[in-house]
């Protein structure tokens, strides 16, 4: 009932507020849906990553290259960018699989870096520092509001689906390997297939937010698979509370509201934005919204 009133809410904006929010309300929809699929590696899973802008990135740039360069049209493009992230997000787990805690993290992050220096250099077909340009966005949703529900709706379908992976019994096995991969193997649960099918699952929805960065800006740049760009995401989580369905979202308007309202005021935002987060760690250690949840606990317990 909570999600329905939240959805209502949003559904609503648009009639309220300006042309400059209702963009700003797309682009956190689409980072918490970015935000959401790390939080299934991290938060359920204990896998932290520094490497997951390679599948928004990835996915963005097949589905650019397939409607710009050869005309293949949105859907067929948005079809094969999946489906190529997909197939990348299994080869790499693979790789990255082979290891947990910091290794993992290192070897997310080296296949994101290969992916990042790769788009640089690859002029001819990625245009390098320029970027892909002249991108159009599907249905002829050019206008902010018509394009924010269809953000709205692709957003709400894919926290639901991801909701609903978590509480299956592929999720309790996730959650199991997190905190006792051992005592999971013993049981007889396959705890790398399960992480496998995790990080592919997790490169999906990365690639879903691809998708839908790639329809906001009409414009792909190589800075969209940067480290900066998976540290974001990954700050969300944790800021938001990882392993929460509502943290990465919450994470995700925190970190969009700072980069994109607070940094037209003050130019040091970066800065702010670090403070934010030391604010949160000292204060709220598991989150945003489970921290809320204590406070109010508290708060409704003494009255």
């Amino acid at each position: 009932m909570r999600w329905i009133a939240v959805l209502v809410l949003l559904a609503l904006l648009p009639l309220v507020l300006g042309e400059y929010y209702v963009n700003l309300g797309s682009q956190i929809l689409i980072f918490g849906v970015f935000a959401a699929s790390i939080n299934l590696l991290l938060g359920y899973g204990g896998l932290p990553t520094l490497g997951h802008a390679a599948y928004l990135g990835v996915s963005a740039y097949l589905s650019a290259l397939v409607a710009l360069k050869l005309g293949l049209g949105h859907a067929l493009g948005a079809l094969l960018a999946l489906a190529g992230t997909v197939v990348m997000a299994g080869l790499f787990g693979l790789i990255a699989l082979r290891a947990t805690g910091l290794g993992f993290l290192m070897l997310t992050l080296a296949l994101s870096q290969v992916l990042w220096g790769t788009a640089y250099r690859w002029v001819s077909l990625t245009d390098g520092d320029n970027g892909l340009r002249g991108l159009t966005r599907p249905f002829g949703l050019d206008g902010a509001a018509p394009f924010y529900y269809f953000v709205l709706v692709v957003t709400a379908i894919s926290v639901w689906l991801m909701a609903r992976y978590v509480a299956s019994p592929l999720g309790a096995a996730l959650k199991g390997t997190r905190d006792q991969p051992r005592r999971m193997s013993a049981l007889g649960h396959h705890v790398w297939m399960v992480r496998w099918i995790t990080f592919i699952y997790a490169g999906f929805w990365g690639g879903v937010s691809g998708l839908l960065f790639v329809y906001y800006h009409k414009y792909i740049h190589p800075v969209s698979l940067s480290l900066s760009n998976s540290a974001e995401g990954l700050l969300a989580v944790i800021a938001g509370g990882s392993g929460t369905l509502a943290g990465p979202l919450a994470g995700a308007a925190i970190v969009m509201l700072l980069k994109n309202w607070v940094s037209a005021y003050i130019e040091r935002w970066n800065m702010l934005l670090g403070f934010v987060f030391v604010f949160i760690v000292i204060f709220m250690p598991e989150g945003v919204v489970p921290g809320v949840k204590r406070l109010w606990r508290r708060f409704t317990s003494k009255a």
